[in-house]
């Protein structure tokens, strides 16, 4: 719950840091070269006493890295600009549901009755939000639903084809090689789009914002995730993160002064109620 937590924070933390006229490729690039250290400290914890990954696994984990860490990222930042924490927080929640309609387009994975229904819920919560927000806001928020919608397509892709990866070097060395890789991306990113000397001009509540999303809100929870995973297993942990929209709602509504009305409630009911259902759905 910690881990579901913290890392739904990092929506928080970006809206603040755009309030002091940072731009996406340097705050992206901020997060990842604090948090970096810390996934290369992960990728050798994971190894230790271990065969070095061969070449294919290296190149397997750095397109997954750039599919589910870097692209995924850079989207969600994006998309932050224009659709408000809570929004964004209930797209990005709908993953396992856009996991299963590309296993059902991709390899022809057939969904039970029980999984539709479920999907059917939660997407008629996240387009209550929508609706709503799109009358107060419409171009802005059009767009910023589509970057954040780009951005769990890419993360879905990255979960439906890690999973040989994953049995042949685990799970948290592929996450800790994949994250290192996103954060080599988003350096070079930044390197060859914006000048260095910019970040002298930045405010300095830029900087903490960014220390505090570097890690509490990016490499703390992915630890803390996959410990839970080894004690619980991950159907409860799944379960555990259900709090993790809740708790951004209500920080969005504490900290960004974000409203929250009939439309937000009942379309985060919706949306946990279907994820819930698919969850139980064989």
């Amino acid at each position: 719950m910690a881990g579901a937590v913290a890392f739904s924070g990092k929506a928080i933390i970006v809206k603040l840091a755009y309030r002091h006229g940072v731009d996406a490729v340097t705050l992206i690039m901020l997060r990842m070269a604090i948090a970096l250290p810390l996934f290369l400290l992960m990728l050798w914890w994971a190894g230790r006493g271990k065969p070095g990954l061969s070449w294919r696994d290296r190149a397997a984990a750095a397109a997954l890295g750039f599919c589910g860490y870097y692209l995924s990222s850079y989207l969600d930042f994006l998309g932050l600009q224009y659709v408000t924490a809570s929004l964004e927080r209930l797209i990005l929640y709908l993953t396992p549901a856009v996991v299963l309609l590309l296993s059902w387009a991709i390899f022809g994975r057939r969904a039970s009755p029980r999984q539709w229904a479920a999907m059917a819920v939660g997407y008629s919560g996240l387009l209550l939000v929508f609706g709503h927000e799109l009358r107060l806001d419409g171009p802005r928020v059009l767009l910023g639903t589509g970057l954040v919608l780009a951005s769990t397509l890419s993360y879905a892709a990255y979960l439906l084809y890690s999973g040989e990866v994953v049995r042949r070097i685990g799970s948290l060395r592929l996450t800790g090689w994949a994250s290192s890789v996103a954060c080599g991306f988003c350096l070079a990113q930044f390197a060859l789009l914006r000048p260095v000397s910019g970040l002298a001009l930045l405010a300095p509540a830029v900087w903490w914002l960014s220390l505090v999303n570097g890690t509490v809100c990016t490499a703390l929870p992915v630890w803390l995730v996959m410990r839970a995973i080894e004690r619980i297993g991950p159907a409860r942990t799944a379960q555990y993160g259900m709090v993790g929209p809740v708790s951004t709602i209500l920080l969005g509504v504490l900290i960004l002064d974000e409203p929250f009305t009939a439309w937000v409630a009942a379309g985060s009911l919706c949306v946990l109620s279907g994820v819930m259902l698919l969850g139980r759905a064989r």
